[in-house]
């Protein structure tokens, strides 16, 4: 039995030539066992006729948000409810836009508004119509949101243009979906909440003090729970690395930003990981204007910043709460201490000051503790192989508590 038996697809067909290959791809996810539900727009109707989609994938297709088969059911919220993935092939500029707006006015973008499910977008359009910064903005806003894009390909497109506007292939959109639910079993169905990243705290409009932290490890959590199936927020302090896809972001800047961004969402996690490295102490002052250089000296008043994880630590319910201690020596002694001042499940300590272990490099060696000690260390080895073990660690703990 594959890994798609039984898992119900709600498949969005836009209007565009590429429609025919979303026939192809219901006939393959159908053959996989998936209970695929398609929802067409009336310009998709120009290109294939509904009948096409209602034979593969062996159930009514949906057109008309007025078209309901039975009055004790509203199908657009049904659909919305009983999905497991949402994939729109072919999505166009105007169902992007609608997305991204909020706009609910057919069958599949009122559905798109209702679902709680991982949402998957696979454009496809004319390639200067792909690179309008307007449909390139749009696109932006849908990842910072979560939402994911399978990337078109390049190539003779059907208006006669050669550039990148082609739907993705049926095989490499279904292998995609293969590859999400094959490894989407350990966390299926979770929230979980990321931290990365160092915070920014102003001195005045042109310094600050931050820190070393790349942000790297957080987000290969966040990549590695999206893989496992979560639903993921990223709460993020400024960073260099791109946004990973099918992660909602948060960027914030001051520790006083991300207490409110975690704290406001704290209640809707299962899973929390604070891996970001958040400033201690803030400038109790802000000059309003670029500080002067007039003397040998400069005294600067630092107050504390609020604890996140020890917040969060005395708050928590049924939460899962992880923390990470980057230590430079006694690193047990330290980690287990914060552990349970901080009332963490887990804590991840490593040493910054290894070879290979720092915050800008893409390895980290780590030792994880509950309150009974050592759980696991792990070697020096990439920071995605961490993640996954540490989720892995995580998943099994939430099962028995």
């Amino acid at each position: 039995m594959g890994v798609l038996h039984g898992k119900t697809i709600v498949l969005g067909v836009c209007g565009g030539i590429a429609a025919y290959k979303a026939a192809a791809l219901t006939s393959k996810l159908t053959q996989a066992g998936a209970n695929v539900r398609v929802i067409m727009t009336e310009s998709a109707v120009q290109f294939v006729a509904p009948l096409t989609f209602q034979t593969l994938s062996r159930h009514h297709v949906f057109v008309d948000t007025f078209d309901e088969k039975d009055p004790s059911v509203v199908s657009h919220i049904n659909l919305a409810d009983s999905a497991d993935l949402v994939v729109i092939a072919p999505a166009t500029a105007n169902m992007i836009g609608k997305l991204a707006l909020g706009l609910g006015d057919d069958m599949l973008s009122t559905m798109l508004l209702a679902t709680m499910a991982p949402i998957w977008v696979a454009p496809a359009m004319n390639v200067h119509m792909y690179a309008n910064p307007a449909v390139q903005q749009n696109m932006q806003t849908l990842r910072s949101r979560g939402v994911r894009f399978i990337e078109p390909g390049e190539g003779q497109l059907a208006c006669g243009y050669v550039g990148k506007g082609r739907l993705a292939e049926p095989e490499e959109i279904f292998a995609a979906i293969e590859q999400h639910f094959a490894g989407n079993g350990l966390l299926q169905g979770q929230r979980v909440l990321v931290t990365a990243g160092g915070t920014v705290e102003r001195i005045d409009p042109v310094r600050y003090i931050t820190n070393d932290s790349s942000g790297k490890m957080g987000y290969a959590i966040a990549e590695e729970a999206v893989r496992m199936g979560a639903s993921v927020t990223l709460v993020t302090g400024p960073t260099a690395l791109p946004a990973p896809e099918g992660v909602e972001i948060i960027p914030v800047q001051s520790a006083l930003d991300m207490r409110e961004a975690v704290m406001s969402r704290m209640n809707t996690s299962q899973l929390i990981i604070k891996a970001a490295a958040v400033a201690d102490y803030r400038p109790a002052v802000v000059a309003e204007q670029k500080m002067k250089k007039k003397a040998d000296s400069l005294t600067l008043e630092l107050v504390k910043n609020p604890d996140i994880l020890q917040e969060i630590g005395t708050l928590k319910k049924d939460q899962f709460v992880i923390g990470f201690a980057a230590e430079t020596e006694r690193l047990d002694e330290h980690a287990l201490e914060k552990l349970k001042r901080k009332n963490c499940d887990l804590i991840v300590g490593n040493d910054v000051s290894q070879e290979g272990a720092g915050f800008s490099g893409d390895t980290n060696a780590v030792r994880i503790f509950d309150r009974n000690g050592l759980v696991e260390a792990l070697p020096l080895q990439s920071k995605k192989d961490v993640a996954r073990r540490l989720l892995e660690l995580a998943a099994g703990r939430m099962k028995t508590t």
